[in-house]
C-alpha cells in the first residue's frame, strides 16, 4: 500500500486556519473520486515551510511512501515545475525527487476558485459580479495579483464580511469546488489529480 502525503502551502500559523485548509483540500480531493484511497494533506503555512517539510519527508521516505509538494507557482509557468521553483524561489530539486512530486497551483489557489463559476454563484449569490471575473480558458496565465483583485471586485457588493478574502473564506470555497470543472480548463490541476491517481492505485481494494 502506497502512502501519499501532500505538503501544501496554506493555513498560516493559525491552528484553526490550518484545520480549515486541510478540510478544504480533503473535500475537493475526495470529490475527485479518491474516497477509500485518500492521501493525507499537511497544511504547512508558508511556502518555504512546505518545501522544508517535504524535503524532510523525502529523505525518510521508503518505497511505500510518496510525498508531494503543492504550492502556488506565484507567477505563470513557462518551464518544468522544479526549474520554475528553482528560478523563482531558489529551491534546489532534492536528491531523489521525481518530476511529479513538484505540484503547483498555477498561479495560486484563486485560479482554482475562479474556474468554478457555479460554486461562486452558490456561495456569493445574486450579488456576485461575474463580469469582473476572467475567462476560464486562460486563468493559468493570469498573475496572482490580478486574480485576487478580480475576486474581490466580483464580490464587493455581497455585504460586509461576505466578500472574498484569503483564509477562512477561501478554504470554505475550496471545499465546494467541482473538480470536473477545474480539470476542463486548468492543466496543472489535471496534472495534480493524474499524479494522485497514479500513486494511489495500489491502495484500491
Amino acid at each position: 500500500m502506497v502512502s501519499v502525503r501532500i505538503y501544501v502551502e496554506g493555513g498560516g500559523d493559525s491552528k484553526d486556519l490550518q484545520s480549515r485548509c486541510r478540510e478544504g483540500f480533503r473535500k475537493l480531493i475526495e470529490r475527485t473520486g479518491f474516497e477509500g484511497r485518500m492521501p493525507k494533506t499537511v497544511a504547512c503555512g508558508g511556502r518555504n515551510k512546505a518545501y522544508d517539510m517535504f524535503k524532510i519527508e523525502l529523505r525518510s521516505a521508503d518505497v511505500n511512501k510518496f510525498p508531494m509538494l503543492l504550492v502556488d507557482s506565484e507567477e505563470p509557468v513557462t518551464m518544468a515545475p522544479w526549474d520554475h521553483l528553482k528560478s523563482r524561489d531558489g529551491w534546489d530539486r532534492p536528491a531523489g525527487a521525481e518530476d511529479d512530486q513538484a505540484q503547483m497551483m498555477v498561479t495560486c489557489m484563486e485560479t482554482w476558485i475562479m474556474a468554478d463559476r457555479e460554486a461562486l454563484r452558490n456561495i456569493f449569490g445574486a450579488h456576485l459580479r461575474e463580469s469582473a471575473l476572467f475567462p476560464a480558458e486562460d486563468l493559468e496565465r493570469r498573475s496572482r495579483k490580478d486574480l485576487l483583485e478580480a475576486l474581490k471586485n466580483a464580490t464587493k457588493d455581497c455585504g460586509r464580511g461576505k466578500g472574498y478574502d484569503k483564509g477562512r473564506r477561501s478554504f470554505q470555497i475550496l471545499a465546494e469546488l467541482n473538480p470536473e470543472i477545474l480539470k476542463e480548463s486548468l492543466s496543472y490541476f489535471r496534472r495534480f489529480i493524474e499524479t494522485l491517481d497514479r500513486h494511489l492505485q495500489e491502495t484500491r481494494r
